[in-house]
């Protein structure tokens, strides 16, 4: 990610920035947004981060039964979405691992 678009990092967009983009789940994603829809059914294992430093990410799954992520990549610790909730990641730099949890319904 080259400079000049870190606000795509950021949790301000104004109606100027891009969309939030859909990546089809698979074993590796590599957002470029803070938060990205997510189609399909693979485990995610590895997230590619868009930056080195500390960030937030959020994905949000639009399949009826997503699948749960796996530790056998960056992610920290297993978590289980739920269609159309968002799941926050956050990258710990030092391990170069995500933490993820998973908003729950109201």
């Amino acid at each position: 990610m080259i400079e000049s678009d870190f606000q795509d990092l950021s949790t301000v967009h104004s109606n100027l920035q891009k969309k939030p983009p859909t990546l089809a789940s698979a074993a590796t994603v590599a957002p470029t947004m803070r938060c990205s829809f997510i189609s399909g059914t693979v485990a995610i294992a590895t997230v590619t981060p868009p930056v080195t430093s500390y960030h937030e990410l959020v994905f949000i799954f639009t399949t009826t039964t997503p699948t749960a992520f796996t530790t056998t990549g960056n992610i920290k610790a297993v978590a289980t979405p739920t269609q159309n909730l968002p799941v926050n990641l956050r990258y710990n730099p030092l391990e170069a691992k995500y933490y993820v949890s998973v908003e729950k319904a109201s």
